[in-house]
């Protein structure tokens, strides 16, 4: 979850189609490594701890949030191995071919390096979906 747009759409079609009640809802949110380096020493590797959003207790589902310093597309993946995901939902930003091969896609790479299914969500008000 980086707040952007397409993920907005990626959590709401989870709520909507992916959680049985009594299910666990990770939201997993990747910083910059730049800035803080106390922070950066105790966290790391692991990422911080995981933070109940008990004010989501209405989707009758556990929602937990963790976040994690790095590069997005490696952390994705080690995120799901730690946090032993049986799946996992993201957003599309909604590159265009060029862009993504310039910036590299995030979603691409975790889509071949996680070890459990990504579904890429794409916002279907964005031109081209």
């Amino acid at each position: 979850m980086d707040f952007s747009k397409g993920s907005k759409v990626a959590l709401k079609w989870a709520v909507d189609n992916l959680l049985d009640k009594e299910d666990t809802l990770f939201i997993i949110h990747v910083k910059s490594s730049e800035g803080n380096e106390s922070r950066n020493l105790l966290w790391s590797s692991t990422g911080s701890p995981l933070i109940p959003y008990t004010e989501l207790c209405d989707l009758e589902v556990t929602v937990v949030g963790k976040i994690y310093w790095g590069d997005a597309r490696d952390k994705l993946c080690e995120a799901v191995g730690g946090l032993k995901l049986d799946c996992l939902i993201m957003g599309s930003r909604g590159l265009g071919n060029i862009q993504r091969i310039v910036l590299g896609s995030v979603s691409s790479h975790v889509i071949a390096n996680a070890t459990c299914p990504v579904t890429i969500i794409k916002d279907p008000n964005v031109h081209g979906f």
